[in-house]
């Protein structure tokens, strides 16, 4: 399975462990995603900081600039993004085991569509689960190929990501990025932690706590039923988070630590996602109903 579950007293645990059987509950750190940061002084901070962590998705989109001014739909702004490459990591470990499950792909914005290639690393399971998943990210779906669990390798499996407890914030082995970016719209509390050089690109770094429940509220359509679905099935309301924009307030990279307060010990997974190549083509094309497997999937 791509996540094992456990639902308890209304709450959800939910453990990514990409083809890896056995692991249920976790503890993790964070494995950045790839790029390192450092840290520069600078004094800006104070209430443009909320501001600018509520306008990332909306920069993303190219529905507003960097300085919060509003673009025609369609248009893209001074500050938009469109588009970009997108590499992920999301890290989990049990019984002092730690795997980290790696992502690197597109994703358009505007459309929130993207297609993802997910990799278990070595040694995390058996050789014939290291076969890469392909994941295509829809508005209200995700489809996935090589999904193991019984799937033919020639098909597609469908999730309707308004279904899962997560709203698929875990569930795929990566965070869809534009959730990622929708989730800061419910940020409640955030410090300016100062200026930071990311991959060569200066950046703000933003560290704040995000209430699941605002974010849904104040998501863009397409993206409120997943959320609501998160909302609804974590037990904890709010995630933490390190928000990293450059000076156009394109989000470059931003970590979620989602916490599962369930029976047992605590769990927490770290997602991180890392947008670089802003403006790249990107073509997606979502299966035909005839490639989708409707059959059983085997459980692990």
């Amino acid at each position: 399975m791509l996540v094992r579950q456990h639902r308890s007293k209304g709450g959800a645990r939910a453990v990514c462990a990409l083809a890896v059987a056995g692991v249920m509950a976790a503890t993790g750190g964070c494995s950045g995603g790839g790029g390192g940061d450092r840290a520069v002084a600078d004094d800006r901070g104070g209430a443009d900081s909320l501001d600018a962590v509520h306008r990332a998705a909306a920069v993303l989109a190219g529905t507003v600039t960097g300085t919060g001014t509003a673009v025609m739909s369609g248009a893209a702004g001074p500050g938009a993004a469109g588009s970009a490459e997108v590499r992920t990591a999301m890290e989990t470990a049990a019984g002092g085991t730690r795997v980290t499950i790696r992502g690197r792909g597109v994703y358009d914005f505007r459309h929130r569509t993207g297609r993802l290639t997910v990799v278990l690393p070595e040694g995390a399971a058996g050789a014939a689960e290291h076969r890469p998943v392909t994941e295509l990210l829809a508005p209200g779906a995700l489809y996935m190929m090589n999904r193991g669990a019984g799937v033919p390798a020639d098909k597609w499996v469908r999730v309707d990501t308004t279904s899962l407890a997560d709203g698929n914030l875990v569930t795929g082995g990566a965070t869809d990025p534009m959730a990622a970016a929708e989730l800061l719209r419910g940020a409640d509390r955030v410090t300016y932690v100062g200026r930071t050089v990311l991959d060569g690109v200066p950046v703000r770094h933003y560290r704040g706590t995000t209430d699941l429940g605002r974010a849904a509220r104040e998501a863009a359509p397409e993206s409120r039923g997943a959320l609501r679905a998160a909302a609804k099935g974590f037990r904890r309301d709010t995630v933490r988070f390190d928000v990293y924009l450059d000076d156009q307030g394109r989000l470059r990279k931003v970590r979620h630590r989602f916490g599962f307060a369930d029976e047992g010990p605590a769990v927490e997974v770290v997602s991180t996602t890392l947008l670089y190549g802003f403006g790249v083509p990107v073509s997606v094309r979502l299966p035909d109903g005839r490639d989708i497997y409707t059959g059983r999937i085997r459980q692990r």
